[in-house]
C-alpha cells in the first residue's frame, strides 16, 4: 500500500513552510479559506518543550487545518520518538525534523543546520520516530554547510542516503548551503541558491519524495520545479501575498471548488476574529497581505492596524 506522500496527487505536492512567528494556528486557519489542499507546517517546536511543557497549548490546532505536519527540533532519539507519538495522538498528518535552520539560537539547542555535521544522529532520530508512530517522518535540511568545498552534492547525497536507510521517505531541501551563526535572513541574502543540486538528488533517489524550498515566488515557478522534483515548499511569498494561492487547488490538484474573492475570504474569517478578539494583536499582522497589490490595500491595512474589533468588523464596508 502506498503511503500518503507516494500518491500521485499527494497533498505534499505544494506545502507551506514552517515559519517562526508566522505559521501559527491563526494564520493557518486564515490560509485554509484560500487554499484547501496544500500541506501546512507548524512553527518549529523544540522537542524538550513538548516533553516538559504544556502539550495542549503547544500542539492544539483549529479544526480544518489538516493536512498539517508538526515540525520539531531536537537531537535526542528517545525524546524525538516521544514527540512523534504525541503528533500522532493529536491528529497531525506527519512529523518533520528541523535539520536546516542556521540561527545560533536553534544551534544552541543542538538542532537545526548544525545537525548536518552529524547525519548519523538525525538518522537515529528518524529510526526511533518511525518505531514510535505510523506517521510519515520527513527531514528538512539544506544542501550542505557553507564551508563545504564545491556544490555540496556529495555531502547532501550522504545525508540523504542515511535518512532513507533509517526509514525517511520524504526529504525537504532548502536549495542553499547554510552558514552557521548567521541569521536566516542573512543566509537568504548572502548564500546563493542552487536548485540543480536538488534536481540531481532527485535523480539519485527516484523512489524518495523530494521537496524543494527556497525563494519560490510564483505558481509558475512552482510548476517548473515540479518537472524535476515531487514537491514544492513555499515560504515568505505565501505569507506576504496569501491570495496568490487562491488557484493552487485547481491548478495542482484539479479541485474545482468555488474560489472565494478576497472580500469573501475576509468576511468568512470575521467570526474567527470575533471569537479571538483578545488576540487581535497577534492575528492581524497575518492578514495584512490579503489585498496585496489591490487599490484598496492601504485602507484595509490601516483598519487592521488599529487592532480594534469595532473598527475591524466594519472593514467589509471599505473593501
Amino acid at each position: 500500500m502506498m503511503s500518503r506522500i507516494q500518491e500521485k496527487n499527494a497533498p505534499d505536492k505544494i506545502s507551506i513552510a514552517p515559519m517562526l512567528d508566522w505559521t501559527d494556528r491563526h494564520f493557518r486557519s486564515f490560509l485554509r479559506l484560500i487554499c484547501r489542499r496544500p500541506v501546512f507546517y507548524t512553527e518549529m517546536i523544540a522537542c524538550p518543550a513538548l516533553i516538559l511543557g504544556d502539550k495542549d497549548k503547544l500542539l492544539s490546532y483549529n479544526p480544518g487545518e489538516n493536512p498539517l505536519v508538526l515540525q520539531v527540533g531536537g537531537s535526542d532519539p528517545k525524546m524525538m520518538g516521544l514527540c512523534a507519538k504525541m503528533a500522532e495522538d493529536y491528529g497531525y498528518d506527519g512529523i518533520n525534523i528541523n535539520a536546516g535552520c542556521p540561527s545560533s539560537r536553534v544551534q544552541s539547542g543542538r538542532f537545526g543546520a548544525v545537525l548536518i555535521k552529524t547525519p548519523e544522529i538525525v538518522a537515529d532520530c528518524v529510526a526511533e520516530m518511525k518505531a514510535k508512530t505510523n506517521l510519515p517522518v520527513s527531514v528538512k535540511t539544506r544542501i550542505a554547510l557553507s564551508d563545504t568545498v564545491g556544490d555540496g552534492f556529495p555531502e547532501l547525497f550522504r545525508f540523504a542516503d542515511m535518512m532513507v536507510r533509517a526509514g525517511c521517505n520524504h526529504l525537504i531541501i532548502h536549495a542553499r548551503k547554510a552558514k552557521l551563526n548567521l541569521s536566516p535572513k542573512d543566509n537568504r541574502q548572502k548564500l546563493p541558491l542552487n536548485y540543480e543540486v536538488v534536481y540531481r538528488l532527485k535523480k539519485s533517489f527516484p523512489d524518495v519524495f523530494i521537496t524543494i524550498n527556497g525563494n519560490i515566488l510564483s505558481l509558475d515557478a512552482a510548476e517548473a520545479h515540479l518537472s524535476h522534483v515531487n514537491g514544492v515548499m513555499i515560504g515568505r511569498w505565501a505569507y506576504g501575498n496569501p491570495y496568490a494561492l487562491a488557484t493552487v487547488d485547481r491548478r495542482f490538484y484539479l479541485d474545482e471548488h468555488p474560489i472565494l474573492s478576497r472580500k469573501e475570504v475576509f468576511i468568512a474569517f470575521l467570526p474567527y476574529l470575533e471569537k479571538n478578539r483578545d488576540h487581535l494583536t497577534v492575528i492581524c499582522p497575518h492578514l495584512m497581505g490579503l489585498f496585496h497589490g489591490e487599490p484598496n490595500a492601504k485602507a484595509y491595512r490601516q483598519a487592521l492596524s488599529t487592532r480594534d474589533w469595532d473598527t475591524i468588523k466594519h472593514i467589509p464596508e471599505i473593501i
